[in-house]
């Protein structure tokens, strides 16, 4: 949860800044079909390697991957807990700034 009514947590900070790209909100949704390599990122949206490579890092670093190494390919996929938290803590925050207005029942006043 946040730490003030204006501060998000590191978290979802880097939740925030990880899915800001479009290409990491692309790489995301080729998660869908399953565990994906660096290579199999770069062909799929057509990135050079290196390029895959960095936004796997910064998706991974911001918590939302999770990486394992076999051999020399390292495999990626999505961490649902991490994203999940993440979430909460932005839900958090947004109501605690920008409270749910009270709605209208639809009474006679």
């Amino acid at each position: 949860m946040a730490t003030t009514r204006d501060e998000l947590s590191p978290e979802a900070q880097a939740f925030l800044k990880a899915l800001a790209s479009p290409t990491r909100q692309a790489i995301m949704w080729e998660f869908a079909d399953g565990e994906l390599t660096v290579t199999e990122v770069a062909e799929r949206l057509g990135l050079a390697q290196s390029a895959a490579s960095t936004h796997l890092a910064t998706l991974r670093d911001a918590g939302l991957l999770i990486s394992r190494r076999e051999w020399k390919t390292v495999h990626y996929r999505p961490d649902p807990a991490a994203f999940l938290r993440s979430l909460e803590d932005l839900r958090g925050h947004l109501l605690a700034c920008c409270p749910p207005a009270e709605t209208d029942t639809g009474g006679d006043d």
